[in-house]
């Protein structure tokens, strides 16, 4: 792809921004995708997804045929471009505590190539408050750019569809960016919400963190059910029958990802750390991979001699992503609790520890599902499998 692009999406080879290139780039849009990995950035251009994402690979190598699409790690490829979306959110450090530095640092690395009359659309997940701060850098720098807000709202492996279908939230300051970001993202869908910045700060940070007490409530009963010997999958099907108040009651199962734990940290440490319901499912969902292992230590008295195979190794099904997925916390858990831990997963391919799954049928005493991948559905095994997802079908008790 030769000259000037309409959208260069900084951090764009990576889950949140080739998604969006490639919908752009579908409708007719001139996509660069800025990146520094360097991997990821030759796999796109070679016409290969770097990740597993359904309908994105067919789409790609369209697009990188009708050259309206390409990656590169040429900081160049920012200047000429009228739309600048930056998809680097902010992200907790080792104390639980919001990493402001990664925006800025983003933006001052970016910053020699702006150019005025741009606009800079942040992307991902931010600290509130951190629109105001990238305003104030470009403000700084002289620059005459606009700066808009609109939080992604995809879920991983659906990001092909709900790209087009979800309504698109759109904040700024300026009038003048509200227009043109919203004409930006009206190549994508029809209906547009628009709020201030610090509203849309928040409205992301609250999706993220309901979808996350849900999980934590879901988990937290089961446990309760479980620790009297009684079925939660029976009781949560009972409930939900034909009751549509409580039609949107989880399953259990590990609540995990690169952005459910972090953005409830980063909305109580918004809030001063006073979110104790926050803060509570942040110990129910960690905690849950502690809880299993120690249902497993007293029905398995000789757990210490056994081979224990976990199935799944992504943080979710039919993903290949395994960022804070808790099965790996299981993983480590379980190798100071069993004899000998073994791993499966069809879709990840970055883990050299991972066996294949005739392997782990074979050699294990005790089977744990992680991520409920389909795959491991229908397995015609004798071995006891734990499925606290009920992804068998054959209810939920450990």
């Amino acid at each position: 792809m030769s000259g000037p692009c309409d959208v260069v999406i900084v951090g764009g080879c990576g889950h949140v921004g080739l998604p969006l290139g490639l919908a752009f780039a579908e409708r007719g849009l001139r996509v660069a995708l800025y990146d520094i990995n360097d991997p990821a950035i030759a796999a796109v251009n070679a016409g290969e997804m770097p990740f597993e994402e359904p309908g994105a690979a067919d789409l790609l190598a369209a697009m990188r045929q009708a050259e309206r699409i390409e990656a590169t790690a040429d900081p160049e490829s920012i200047r000429a471009a009228e739309h600048v979306v930056v998809v680097i959110g902010t992200p907790i450090d080792e104390h639980l505590n919001p990493d402001l530095h990664a925006v800025s640092a983003a933006i001052d690395e970016i910053g020699a190539s702006l150019s005025n009359g741009q606009i800079l659309i942040l992307r991902s997940t931010v600290y509130p408050g951190v629109t105001a701060m990238v305003e104030r850098l470009i403000e700084r720098r002289g620059l005459d750019v606009d700066v808009a807000f609109c939080p992604e709202r995809i879920a991983e492996g659906k990001a092909m569809t709900e790209l087009y279908e979800l309504p698109q939230i759109v904040a700024s300051r300026s009038q003048r960016a509200l227009d043109r970001a919203e004409k930006l993202f009206r190549n994508l869908t029809d209906e547009i919400v628009f709020l201030e910045p610090e509203e849309a700060e928040l409205a992301k940070l609250f999706t993220n963190v309901w979808r996350y007490i849900k999980f934590a409530s879901a988990n937290q009963l089961f446990m309760m059910a479980n620790d009297f010997g009684l079925d939660y999958e029976r009781i949560r099907a009972a409930v939900g029958y034909k009751y549509p108040r409580a039609a949107d009651l989880p399953r259990a199962g590990f609540a995990a990802g690169p952005c459910l734990f972090k953005d409830t940290m980063q909305l109580a440490a918004f809030n001063n750390n006073n979110f104790h319901l926050g803060q509570a499912s942040m110990m129910i969902n960690e905690g849950l991979p502690l809880y299993v292992v120690a249902c497993l230590e007293r029905q398995y008295r000789n757990l210490d001699a056994m081979t224990v195979g976990i199935l799944g190794m992504a943080f979710k099904a039919q993903s290949d992503d395994i960022r804070s997925s808790l099965s790996y916390k299981l993983k480590r858990i379980l190798r100071f609790k069993a004899a000998r831990v073994l791993t499966h997963d069809p879709f990840v391919t970055v883990d050299p520890d991972l066996s294949p799954l005739e392997e782990v049928l074979a050699q294990s005493d005790l089977l744990i599902i992680g991520a409920p991948h389909g795959t491991y559905r229908d397995l015609d095994v004798a071995t006891p499998v734990v499925d606290i997802s009920n992804l068998r079908e054959v209810g939920v008790r450990v």
